[in-house]
C-alpha cells in the first residue's frame, strides 16, 4: 500500500516515497496535544459563539448543481472609498471541516479597506453537503465558480489555510494547465505542508478513532488547533462544524494522493507567476526556510507561539502581516476569470 502524507496538520509516518495529504493535519491531535498543558500560561483567545454580524451570507451553485454558500463583508461596490475600491479583494478558504466564520476576525480586521470573503466549501459550514465531489480537483474548480459568482475583479488575494493551502495551489495548478483567466494575483498560504523537505510526522491512529470514536478525535483535533485558550462556546461550535461533513466525506478530503513533488512544483508556478506568502508555525519550520530560500517571491513569517489555527491563536499579527503583503500586491488590469457556469 502507497504510504501518503495527509493534509492536515496531524500525524503518520510515511514509508519510502511521500504524497502530501492529510498527514500534516493529521499529526494535530498527537503533535500538538502536548501544547495544551501549557495553555494557561497564554493570554485567552477572545472568542465566544460565532458572531458573523459584520458579514453577509451569499450563495452560489456550482457547475455540478451543489449550493454553496460564502461570507462577504466590506463596503458595497457604490459606496467603497477610493482606498477601498483599488484595495484587493481578499478570498479566505478554511481547513478540514471547518467553517467559513473561523475566519471572522479577518472579516471584521480588513472589511474597512478590502472586500472579504470566505468560503464554506461543500459539506462544511452551511453549504449543502454534496453527494460526492471532495476531491482537490472539485474543490479547486469549487474556488473558481466562488471567484466567479462573487464577480470577483482584479486583483484578489487568495488566502488558504491547512487543506485550504492545497485546494488553493490545485486551484491554480489548474487554472495554468488549462489556461484560463484568474483574477488571483497573490497568494497566502497558512499552516500546511507544501512538499519540500522533511515530510511531517502523523498519526498512524488517526482514521481508526475518526470512524469508532467520531466526536472525541474531532473534538480533540479542535483542541489542537489552539496554543491559547479559547470559550468553550467558540470551540464547542467549530466541533459541531466540524461533525457535519459526513463521516466519509471527511476521509476522502484526506485520502488523496499527490506526490509530495506535486505541491513542491505547483508553489513554485504560483511565485514565479505572483507573490506568495508562507505563513506558519514550528512545526513547518524547516518547509518555510526552504521555500523563503529557493524564491525570492515567496515571503515567510514564523508564527512561534501560534497553534495551527495561528490568524485566531494570534489574530493581531496575523492581520498585521497580512496587511503589509497585501499592500504590495500589484492591481494590474487583466482579464477577469471565466465563467464556468456558477449561478448566482
Amino acid at each position: 500500500m502507497r504510504s501518503i502524507e495527509e493534509p492536515l496538520g496531524c500525524a503518520w509516518r510515511p514509508r519510502r516515497r511521500t504524497f502530501v495529504g492529510l498527514t500534516s493535519l493529521i499529526g494535530l491531535g498527537g503533535a500538538l496535544a502536548g501544547a495544551l498543558g501549557s495553555r494557561r500560561t497564554l493570554a485567552a483567545v477572545p472568542a465566544g459563539p460565532p458572531d458573523t454580524s459584520t458579514a453577509a451570507s451569499r450563495w452560489f451553485t456550482t457547475s455540478d448543481g451543489v449550493r454553496l454558500h460564502y461570507l462577504e463583508a466590506g463596503p458595497a461596490d457604490a459606496t467603497r472609498t477610493t482606498r477601498a475600491a483599488a484595495a484587493p479583494t481578499l478570498a479566505f478558504v478554511p481547513g478540514w471541516t471547518m467553517p467559513a466564520w473561523i475566519w471572522r476576525a479577518q472579516l471584521a480586521h480588513f472589511a474597512t479597506h478590502h472586500r472579504v470573503l470566505a468560503l464554506d466549501p461543500r459539506g462544511q459550514g452551511e453549504s449543502a453537503v454534496a453527494p460526492d465531489g471532495y476531491t482537490y480537483a472539485q474543490r479547486a474548480a469549487d474556488i473558481g465558480q466562488w471567484l466567479v459568482a462573487a464577480r470577483c475583479e482584479v486583483p484578489v488575494v487568495l488566502v488558504g489555510w491547512s487543506l485550504g493551502v492545497l485546494e488553493s495551489l490545485q486551484y491554480l495548478h489548474d487554472v495554468r494547465a488549462s489556461g484560463a483567466a484568474t483574477p488571483v494575483r497573490a497568494l497566502v498560504l497558512v499552516d500546511n505542508s507544501v512538499g519540500v523537505g522533511d515530510p511531517p510526522a502523523s498519526d498512524p491512529t488517526f482514521f481508526k478513532r475518526l470512524r469508532t470514536r467520531r466526536r472525541e478525535t474531532v473534538s480533540g483535533f479542535v483542541n489542537a488547533m489552539f496554543k491559547r485558550p479559547v470559550e468553550p462556546a467558540w470551540r464547542d461550535a467549530l466541533v459541531e462544524a466540524a461533525l457535519r461533513t459526513p463521516l466519509a466525506a471527511s476521509i476522502d478530503l484526506l485520502r488523496q494522493p499527490r506526490p509530495r513533488e506535486f505541491w513542491r512544483d505547483a508553489l513554485y508556478a504560483c511565485a514565479a507567476a505572483m507573490p506568495v506568502l508562507y505563513a506558519y508555525t514550528p512545526r513547518f519550520a524547516q518547509q518555510g526556510q526552504i521555500v523563503g530560500a529557493r524564491h525570492a517571491s515567496i515571503e515567510t513569517q514564523l508564527y512561534a507561539d501560534a497553534g495551527h489555527a495561528l490568524f485566531v491563536d494570534a489574530a493581531a499579527a496575523f492581520n498585521e502581516r497580512l496587511e503589509q503583503f497585501v499592500r504590495h500586491v500589484p492591481a494590474a488590469a487583466a482579464a477577469a476569470v471565466t465563467d464556468t457556469g456558477a449561478g448566482r
